[in-house]
């Protein structure tokens, strides 16, 4: 059973970094796509930024340049560098997971919702200005 865990969540000015950490267990597959999704709320959720096992990352044009997928050594982490931070990034952020063949770019596509079959609960960012 997929198993992911969000922290690192907190309220930072603009202009700001945070990072946020998944620890994830339980995907024990050669294959497997993992990422991060916003949401606000009354608004669908957004693909911010997804890593395959291969390394291929994948991002949202609104946070290109400015966030950072990483997985640690282990597979067992997952991180989102954030930086320059702005009010209109104040979201929950939730980790997810997709195991077997997956394509990293179809999780950050623009009014695409995000398809992933595992959820963590999220960890709220707030961006104030």
């Amino acid at each position: 059973q997929v198993q992911l865990v969000e922290s690192g969540g907190t309220s930072v000015q603009a202009g700001g970094s945070l990072r946020l950490s998944c620890a994830a267990s339980g995907y024990l597959w050669s294959s497997y796509c993992l990422g991060w999704v916003r949401q606000v709320p009354g608004k669908e959720r957004e693909g911010v930024a997804a890593i395959d096992g291969a390394g291929d990352t994948s991002y949202a044009d609104s946070v290109k340049g400015r966030f950072t997928i990483s997985l640690n050594t282990t597979g067992d982490t997952l991180y989102l560098q954030m930086n320059s931070l702005k009010p209109e990034d104040t979201a929950m952020y939730y980790c997810a997971a997709d195991l077997g063949a997956c394509s990293v770019k179809l999780y950050t596509v623009a009014g695409r919702k995000p398809d992933f079959g595992h959820w963590g609960q999220g960890t709220q960012v707030t961006v104030s200005s």
